[in-house]
């Protein structure tokens, strides 16, 4: 030791430790004019540190091994500066340790700087470790065993984490930590409570087939990238709050009730499974950070407003599934069972009808909401010049026949009318019909009717155009009962009979005489009086009554008619407008 001057580098693999020795050791490598320990490659691989091991303060201006050693009362690196690499993998940190008046549990990493890669994998830590305000250029935890709290409060990650495969049992804090790369927690396990509160994540986070034994909060974490859950487990009891413009819950495994919050999301839950109530909410306002008066920073995040976009929910038994303020008009409910049953709650929206006409085409869609497979499906149908408007689908995804969509649209329609939401389950009606008419393998028949049944009231819920073809027909009535329904004159009663002689009966005979055709010309018969006459004789047949009027043959199987035709006309107006104010 009387050798060793302050930059010296040092070997001490497999060396036992007290803790007298290794203050002799670290105290011969000091700096006078700085009165800091300085060292300059470090093996201490293998060793073992039977004594409290004061690490802190120590500058390494080289490469750092400490794979495989054991720590068996404890270590501390507060302050500690790693210029080059710093190997922590396989160390066992067991015990306690205590400094002075101050004692910790196992290992304090307190404001160490990491300049360059770390690699912690396959540490074990038997009690609380703190790695509060260090800061990380490139991360290696995977495989990291943190029995007790693992804190990483305001931590610096300048680079990529991470923490696959590690395993938290106590609790993971990682208050107002900022994570400038990637971060991944694939693979890990947690059973304690998870606080991500102030926490910003610039990069991707991924928690892929992580297991949530006993986490009852998730978050609230705020991501400028992707979170990925997929193949996640949860196990128990669960809130997750999650602000990012994509999360990803892929095949993800839900063994309890949990409330999922998101803010600025785009979400995908394809091949979840729910076992227990789940409800997907969109949260208006930022995360507040628990135990504290400060919500999560959003500076990270888009400027776009907070709401949360559903993309799919195919291979889900959407049984247990609550969707609450979700836009669902990109969402894909193909391959979903059980949709009838699913909460639509709040202002969910969904897909709707193109807004304009296309340019010289006489076609006019109704405003109505739609699923977006409708939209897949009729930008196929009209290949290769698809209808303007339409969403066409991604490249690679299938397109539905209309007998699916047709089913689609029927068990939507069932989960609207059961959360008491008639005007849009009116308008999955309308698209179901739609389906069934535009269905190949249905009869002539039946889609002849259902053409006839659109064309007249929009399937009983288009007011207007039912209003316009009554309007239509009960013109074409005054114009037909004008010109040839009407008889030229009132046909008068007439009174015929004959005397024979004085004292004998005399029979008297009274009928009134057929009505004569009119014969003028149309101006003789489009007159004031005729068309007065004429729209009596059609009001009264609107509500099915009959008027009185004589009318020539031709007006009475006009009339005969427009009493059939032009009161289901009027009652399929009464019905659109039904559908549209029924509660």
């Amino acid at each position: 030791m009387a050798a060793l001057s302050p930059g010296d580098h040092i070997d001490h693999r497999g060396t036992p430790f007290t803790d007298d020795l290794l203050q002799q050791l670290l105290n011969a490598l000091c700096d006078p004019t700085t009165g800091r320990r300085h060292v300059g490659d470090a093996r201490f691989d293998g060793a073992l540190f039977s004594g409290q091991a004061w690490f802190g303060g120590t500058l390494y201006s080289g490469g750092v091994a400490f794979s495989g050693a054991t720590f068996s009362e404890g270590a501390s690196f507060t302050d500690a500066s790693f210029s080059g690499l710093a190997m922590f993998d396989g160390v066992n940190f067991a015990g306690s340790v205590g400094f002075a008046s101050t004692s910790f549990s196992t290992a304090r990493f307190n404001r160490a700087s990491f300049l360059r890669f770390c690699n912690f994998q396959g540490a074990s830590f038997s009690g609380a470790v703190g790695f509060a305000d260090a800061s990380f250029s490139s991360a290696d935890f995977n495989g990291t065993a943190f029995e007790a709290t693992a804190y990483f409060g305001r931590a610096l990650f300048s680079g990529s984490a991470g923490f696959s495969h590690t395993t938290f049992l106590g609790p993971a804090r990682f208050e107002e930590a900022a994570f400038s790369g990637n971060a991944s927690f694939d693979s890990a396990s947690f059973s304690g409570t998870i606080d991500f509160g102030g926490a910003v994540f610039s990069g991707t986070v991924g928690f892929r087939e992580a297991q949530f034994v006993g986490t009852p909060l998730l978050g609230p974490l705020v991501c400028a990238g992707e979170v990925v859950l997929d193949g996640a487990v949860f196990q128990q009891p669960v809130r997750v709050e999650v602000a990012a413009p994509q999360v990803s819950c892929v095949r993800t495994r839900w063994l309890s009730t949990a409330l999922v919050h998101l803010r600025h999301a785009e979400l995908d839950l394809r091949d979840a499974i729910f076992e227990y109530p789940v409800v997907v909410a969109a949260r208006p306002t930022p995360f507040p950070i628990p135990g504290s008066n400060a919500s999560a920073p959003t500076t990270e995040l888009p400027s776009q407003e907070p709401g949360v976009r559903l993309i799919s929910i195919s291979g889900v038994d959407a049984a247990h599934l609550v969707l609450h303020d979700i836009d669902l008009s990109a969402c894909r409910f193909a391959g979903a069972v059980h949709l009838d049953q699913m909460r639509v709650d709040g202002w969910c929206t969904f897909a709707t009808t193109p807004s304009r006409r296309r340019r010289l085409s006489l076609t006019w869609w109704s405003r109505r909401s739609t699923l977006v497979e409708e939209h897949h499906w009729r930008t196929q149908a009209h290949h290769p010049a698809p209808a303007a408007g339409w969403t066409p689908p991604p490249e690679g995804t299938s397109v539905l026949r209309p007998t699916a969509l047709a089913a689609l649209y029927r068990q939507l329609r069932k989960s609207l009318e059961d959360g008491k939401n008639e005007p849009d389950a009116a308008d999955f009606y309308y698209g179901e019909m739609e389906m069934r008419r535009h269905d190949a393998t249905r009869p002539r028949a039946e889609r002849a009717l259902l053409a006839a049944y659109w064309a007249l009231s929009g399937y009983g819920l288009r007011a207007t155009r039912a209003l316009i073809w009554l309007l239509g027909a009960m013109t074409a009535t005054v114009l037909a009962l004008m010109l040839w329904g009407l008889p030229a004159d009132e046909p008068k009663p007439t009174t015929i009979g004959r005397q024979v002689a004085v004292g004998q009966e005399v029979t008297w005979t009274t009928d009134t005489p057929d009505p004569v055709n009119p014969t003028g010309s149309l101006a003789e018969r489009v007159t004031t009086e005729r068309f007065e006459k004429a729209l009596r004789v059609v009001i009264n047949s609107v509500v099915f009554r009959s008027s009185g009027q004589d009318l020539t043959t031709v007006g009475t199987y006009t009339e005969m008619a427009s009493r059939l035709a032009e009161p289901v006309l009027l009652s399929l107006a009464i019905l659109a407008v039904r559908s549209r104010v029924k509660r």
